[in-house]
Order: structure tokens, then sequence, then C-alpha cells
């Protein structure tokens, strides 16, 4: 399994309803509303590192209301 954690920036205003929409995505294990550079943080938890990219690079920037994402994937 491949465990990641997307950093989510959300325009103002749009945080709850971001994380609920985020949360129901295939493959978001959780998603929280987080204070500091960043408004959403979702745990990924899927196969392989491709399927990390799909949700990243797809599904969650695809979420209207969504600014910018970065992407980390855990090492151990």
């Amino acid at each position: 399994m491949v465990t990641a954690y997307v950093m989510i920036k959300a325009n103002t205003g749009e945080a709850d309803r971001l994380r609920e929409e985020i949360d129901g995505i295939d493959g978001v294990e959780d998603a929280h509303i987080v204070a500091g550079d960043v408004d959403i943080i979702a745990k990924v938890l899927v196969e392989t590192p491709g399927e990390v990219k799909n949700i990243a690079a797809t599904a969650i920037q695809d979420v209207d209301g969504v600014e910018d994402t970065h992407t980390y994937i855990a090492m151990d």
C-alpha cells in the first residue's frame, strides 16, 4: 500500500464544503481542516503511486474551489 498526504489550499470560505467533497473521493482515507499555510490535509491510501497521482492531480484538483495542492508520499 502507498500512503500519501495531500496539502490543499482552498478558496476563501470553501474549506468546509471542500473537506466533505474530498473526503468522499475513492482512495482518500480521511481529510481534515487544519490551521497553517494550507487549509485541508487529506490522507490517501492506495495500491500504487500512479493512483496517488490520479487522486491528487485529477480528482482533488478538479474539485471547484481548490486553489493548489502539494502531495507527499510516505516513505515508511
